[in-house]
């Protein structure tokens, strides 16, 4: 009775296992290859529930189908001005050949490794193609940062597909430093290069503001030329007119507009503090003579 009990159990068990080894599911992010005895025999993209034959016979691995991000440690570079440069990039990438990939690497860490070798030699040979000016300028027309990384995606993108099914989406730049022990050498050298820069903006700005001023006395001088010209034309144009009225006024009456011309002199230098003594023969007392006379024989008709 035991005997059989136990065997039951053990069938059980075994049946479990069997079953549990042959049904497996599979998401959306994953990729899955089935291996019997150790050799591929089917490659599943689809998610869903699906079945093999119990282990060992055939088992099962599972890849990531996702893109996936790599960052490998800052390398070191000589740049084709013989510059050292230390350069801190991640790159992006997918598994678009699930068979090769398994061939070839095995796993994700594999593939990393092999990656990251990859990008160095690539990098290192594109980087030995250009100047440091290429990756560092103030002068946006000799950044060739953008070219560069693209290049070297491209041919890290070919090397990846043709040798381990791995598509390289992007390799891109997160840092660009010097060796520590070359710093101090090169930001001074930049520093005289700005300086340098700087004087040459100074030397443009201060010759530009000279030229600048001199347009504007220029334009000034003729400015009050035009205006002095045309205040002298209107005050001429002004005493023609005041010299016609005056005519017109004493043809009229000359002996009466010289008695008024007079008066009116004298308002100008006279006022109630002034004493002024007149001799009996001047001209403004024989004028006031002549005309209180007037107006007393204009007064008896």
């Amino acid at each position: 009775m035991k005997k059989g009990l136990f065997s039951l159990i053990l069938a059980g068990i075994v049946v479990i296992y069997v079953a549990y080894t042959m049904f497996f599911s599979l998401d959306e992010t994953k990729i899955g290859i089935i291996l019997q005895f150790g050799k591929p025999v089917r490659i599943i993209n689809e998610a869903g529930l699906y079945w093999k034959l119990p282990d060992p016979i055939q088992t099962k691995i599972l890849f990531d189908k996702r893109v996936l991000v790599y960052d490998p440690p800052a390398s070191e570079f000589l740049t084709g001005d013989k510059k050292n440069i230390v350069v801190d990039m991640y790159l992006c990438w997918k598994i678009i050949e699930p068979l090769k990939f398994l061939q070839a690497l095995r796993d994700r860490s594999g593939a990393e490794l092999r990656l990251e070798d990859i990008v160095s030699a690539e990098a290192g040979a594109i980087f030995g193609s250009y100047p440091l000016t290429a990756f560092v300028s103030h002068n946006e027309g000799e950044m060739k940062l953008e070219r560069i990384m693209k290049s070297i995606s491209e041919k890290c993108d070919q090397n990846a597909r043709q040798q381990y099914g791995i598509e390289v989406i992007d390799v891109k730049m997160k840092r660009l430093n010097f060796p520590d022990e070359n710093k101090p050498s090169v930001f001074a050298r930049m520093w005289a290069e700005r300086e340098r820069i700087a004087k040459k903006y100074r030397s443009e700005g201060q010759e530009r503001a000279a030229k600048i001023r001199a347009e504007a006395n220029k334009q000034k001088e003729i400015i009050l030329s035009e205006a002095y010209k045309e205040a002298e034309k209107i005050k001429g144009e002004g005493d023609a007119g005041a010299m016609r009225i005056y005519a017109q006024a004493f043809s009229k009456d000359p002996d009466f507009y010289k008695f008024l011309r007079t008066l009116q002199s004298y308002e100008k230098f006279l006022d109630e503090k002034t004493t002024i003594l007149l001799s009996g023969d001047m001209e403004l007392l024989e004028l006031l003579e002549k005309r209180g006379t007037g107006a007393s024989s204009h007064g008896d008709k």
